[in-house]
């Protein structure tokens, strides 16, 4: 099987469990079977799977949009009454925050835990890792060799003081990623990075990705 049909035929399933047989306020026509989804992802390759869970299965999936944060406080604030049967995000952080705020449910599928490693889900079952998302570096490559930055320790070095462009701490992307560098450095290692970090920074951190890669036109390495 390829990669992209093992990837859908586990989101299916993922799907399937949670689906409702109601339409549970989602504007459904009764009798419809409907999978309500509250996504944090806006990706063509997503839609491609939403398609071919609908052809295959019949069910229809209505989806909601919006920033994981957002999301989260939606549901919360629905609570018992929420439509929601699924949540998507980009970042284990932010499924983190759903699970501590009590949103989620078990789910156990045997197709589910012998597809997906057991470090890429819940040891409860609670979430369910379907995809890995890549954190790169951006450069100019007339200016930096691939061998300078292809290591998160390398971006600490004093040769890119005033240079480096970040998201800002709170933002759960950087949480996930020194959060990984506090399990495999650990946390005194990592520490020194971060304020290294801190030291090699070009201004101080604001907006997404984008908004990272324009401001950074302006290096002078």
């Amino acid at each position: 099987m390829s990669r992209f049909l093992a990837v859908a035929a586990t989101f299916t399933l993922a799907l399937t469990t949670a689906c409702s047989d109601g339409a549970k306020d989602s504007g459904a026509a009764a009798g419809e079977q409907v999978v309500n989804l509250y996504t944090a992802r806006h990706y063509d390759s997503d839609n491609a799977l939403y398609e071919r869970f609908t052809r295959e299965t019949g069910i229809k999936i209505n989806r909601i949009e919006g920033r994981p944060d957002e999301l989260i406080a939606r549901m919360k604030s629905e609570g018992a009454n929420s439509p929601a049967d699924l949540f998507i995000t980009a970042d284990a952080g932010a499924l983190w925050r759903a699970q501590q705020a009590g949103l989620f449910q078990p789910v156990q599928s045997e197709t589910l835990t012998a597809r997906i490693p057991d470090n890429l889900r819940e040891p409860g079952g609670n979430w369910y890792g379907f995809m890995r998302r890549a954190r790169v570096v951006a450069y100019d490559a007339a200016k930096v060799q691939p061998e300078e930055i292809d290591d998160y320790a390398k971006l600490a070095d004093p040769r890119f003081k005033g240079k480096i462009c970040v998201r800002s701490s709170d933002s759960v992307y950087n949480l996930s990623l020194v959060g990984a560098l506090i399990e495999a450095w650990g946390p005194a290692r990592t520490d020194q990075w971060v304020k290294s970090i801190v030291a090699n920074m070009a201004r101080p951190p604001e907006g997404g990705d984008r908004d990272q890669i324009l401001r950074g036109r302006r290096w002078r390495m």
